[in-house]
């Protein structure tokens, strides 16, 4: 097993899953409530299913952790880190912001990660020490120093209407500090648009690994730089992501910190 192995699997089978979502795209049928707002949709589970038989038949002994199905560990140190379909709610009111996000991990270290949009045919890979490309052309993040003059994006917690730490704190002190935010409900597409220089700074907290791996690899390898809300150490285990082009990283953790 070779990284050009890893690297063509995970891009062929990105695409074969993102290529299932848009052919479904309108045509949602049963829709699962794993909670008040957060749901599961028989696509989400049909391409998690893609994924993990192609997982299967190429890397039997790897294991794999995937939003909708029980972890499969194995006595090994590669793991596959899924998100079959990031942008559920999107996907089943037929808003065209969605993708499949792909991460490999070694030794408990994200060293590559592809994460594809089908309705834009945009696919963001990254591979540790390498750098990040959409569409096999370099990215890099943008080069704005100014926190007035930065496009944000964010998300909230799916257990915002139950929980005081929703991040609507965080989103109001942001809102007049920034240019502007947006919210458009992908974490995987949103560190990518990150990477590729159209936000400068995203935060987020209470997401899941699978949220995580892909997108904050390409980050890190178009230059950006990824940490917790207090500009700690960073882990796709962690409950907290800041990321950002580097330059008003500080000036993020400082209003994040309550001290701005």
């Amino acid at each position: 097993m070779g990284k050009t192995d890893i690297r063509e699997f995970a891009i062929e089978t990105a695409r074969r899953a993102g290529a299932l979502l848009k052919e479904h795209v309108g045509k949602v049928g049963r829709i699962e409530f794993k909670g008040a707002v957060d749901i599961v949709t028989e696509i989400d589970r049909k391409s998690e299913d893609l994924i993990m038989a192609a997982i299967r038949k190429s890397f039997p002994g790897h294991g794999i952790l995937t939003e909708e199905s029980p972890e499969v560990k194995q006595d090994s140190p590669y793991k596959w880190i899924i998100d079959p379909l990031d942008g559920t709610t999107n996907y089943s009111h037929g808003f065209p912001f969605f993708c499949v996000s792909i991460g490999f991990e070694e030794a408990g270290e994200v060293t590559f990660g592809a994460v594809y949009d089908p309705m834009l045919d945009e696919l963001f890979t990254a591979e540790k020490g390498i750098g990040a490309s959409l569409n096999g052309k370099k990215i890099t993040v943008s080069a704005i120093d100014d926190l007035g003059r930065s496009l944000l994006a964010t998300g909230f917690p799916y257990d915002l209407r139950a929980s005081r730490d929703n991040n609507l704190n965080f989103f109001s002190e942001f809102a007049v500090k920034a240019q502007a935010i947006r919210r458009a409900g992908s974490a995987a597409l949103d560190l990518c648009y990150l990477a590729s220089g159209r936000f400068d700074g995203y935060w987020e907290m209470k997401l899941r690994p699978w949220d995580m791996a892909a997108g904050a690899l390409i980050v890190s390898e178009a230059g950006g730089r990824v940490t917790d809300f207090s500009g700690g150490l960073f882990s796709i285990y962690g409950k907290e992501c800041l990321a950002t082009n580097g330059l008003i990283h500080k000036d993020m953790t400082r209003i994040l910190a309550g001290k701005a």
